[in-house]
């Protein structure tokens, strides 16, 4: 079982791997994230959303499949706990996806089995992967019962 990200576009720059580094220390299985960089498309609107998304679903398998998208729902830390948990205690792997510039398509909204939205606000891409990392090694801490997490 394994959590995973796949996500549009470059490498994280130097400022987002220091804060990755940070959670991804302190990841234990089988909250440990592997990142899977998919590249943009040359394309611009729908063709590119159309594209990546294609190169994305390639990638799926039958993954438990978690879009994150501004129009999505928006939960608290202890339930994206419970969301990550179920998948894999029913030995599923996990895969969290954030599309490119375009969004992603409705082909990848059909394979999600959650939409998540972080926030209403758009924010940029290498800062929802920052983000993404402290949630789920929140979601790690809360699941086991440990203090990180405030009520």
């Amino acid at each position: 079982m394994a959590l995973r990200v796949l996500m549009v576009g470059r490498k994280h720059e130097d400022w987002v791997v220091d804060g990755i580094r940070r959670y991804e220390k302190r990841l234990k299985k089988p909250f440990d994230l592997s990142w899977i960089s998919i590249p943009h498309s040359a394309r611009e609107n729908d063709a590119a959303r159309k594209e990546e998304s294609e190169r994305l679903l390639a990638k799926l398998g039958s993954d438990y499949v978690i879009l994150l998208d501004e129009r999505g729902k928006a939960i608290t830390s202890p339930q994206l706990a419970k969301t990550l948990q179920k998948p894999l205690d029913n030995s599923r792997n996990v895969t969290l996806i954030i599309g490119g510039a375009y969004g992603v398509d409705q082909s990848v909204h059909d394979r999600a089995d959650f939409v998540w939205s972080l926030s209403p606000l758009v924010f940029p891409h290498q800062l929802v992967r920052l983000i993404l990392a402290e949630q789920v090694y929140r979601a790690q801490e809360i699941a086991a019962g440990r203090p990180y997490h405030h009520e």
